[in-house]
């Protein structure tokens, strides 16, 4: 990122609220806020969707999205980069990440955004529970 560049990573229970990430991260040498707002979506694994939890038990998400955003800054010149993402457990259509990349152009930001829920989805931060309908369950990143 450019000298300016901040980034700001949130882990949290609460919701996200997609325009308060965009407020943080924007500026008046922004051209553009890119953002990426992950849902949970009700079919997965071939199931009915009845929840997903993400636990971060070792404290170590904040790191690994710390390390995704050193990625990035070393990428693309960006205004600003946040990454938040929600633990606990959630409900079909609850918001569980949101990146939003601040640039001053259009194809930055894409790129950056883009790279960022790739590398998030290739290093999960947080060990993540699938709970189905049918009362079976999957687990990521144990």
């Amino acid at each position: 990122m450019s000298q300016r560049g901040i980034s700001m990573i949130e882990i949290t229970e609460k919701p996200i609220s997609p325009e308060l990430v965009v407020d943080k991260v924007k500026s008046d040498t922004s051209g553009c806020a890119v953002t990426y707002i992950g849902l949970i979506r009700n079919y997965s694994q071939g199931k009915q969707v009845l929840s997903v939890e993400y636990e971060d038990s070792r404290h170590k998400a904040k790191d690994s999205l710390q390390q995704i955003a050193k990625e990035i800054g070393q990428k693309w010149q960006l205004d600003n980069l946040a990454i938040c993402h929600r633990v606990g457990k959630l409900k079909v259509g609850d918001i569980n990440v949101v990146i939003a990349v601040a640039s001053a152009h259009r194809q930055e930001g894409f790129a950056a955004c883009q790279y960022a829920i790739d590398r998030f989805k290739e290093i999960p931060p947080t060990k993540k529970r699938e709970t189905y309908t049918d009362g079976s369950v999957w687990v990521e990143g144990e």
